[in-house]
């Protein structure tokens, strides 16, 4: 079955980056990173082959002292062979944190934002898209 895109979902829990100092504690938030996104696709689905790009809003429960670059690598492999057959389709990524002080704001969040931002933090929103152009205004 082919994949409708955009997809989006939420996964509640801290974001690791390679730079974590346990190979497990990575590859278990690699795994609920594919949890989630298994909730909002087609059983028996295919990995798309097409261009991709992926929408990153990170809301940590405290201000952030790594990098938020650091977070997405880990991201982008767990949906190797899942939703894109390789991480080298993804042509355009956006990545924001919004730490607690911060404000957020978005103009008409989709229903699924709208939960992330209630979730208890931290959570990650990921928005993964078909359309490297999506919002560009192209």
């Amino acid at each position: 079955m082919e994949l409708i895109f955009p997809i989006e979902f939420f996964v509640l829990g801290t974001a690791l980056s390679f730079q974590a100092k346990r190979a497990k504690a990575l590859q278990e938030w690699k795994d609920r990173l594919r949890a989630a996104s298994r909730k909002v696709l087609p059983e028996n689905h295919f990995a798309t082959d097409g261009r991709i790009s992926v929408k990153l809003s990170y809301f940590p429960e405290t201000r952030m002292t790594a990098d938020i670059d650091n977070i997405v690598k880990p991201i982008l492999d767990a949906f190797c062979n899942h939703i894109y057959l390789d991480d080298a389709q993804v042509e355009r990524i956006v990545v924001q944190k919004f730490e607690p002080d911060m404000p957020v704001v978005f103009d008409g969040p989709s229903q699924t934002l709208f939960d992330a931002l209630e979730a208890d933090r931290p959570v990650l929103y990921i928005r993964i898209s078909n359309d490297p152009f999506e919002d560009m205004g192209q």
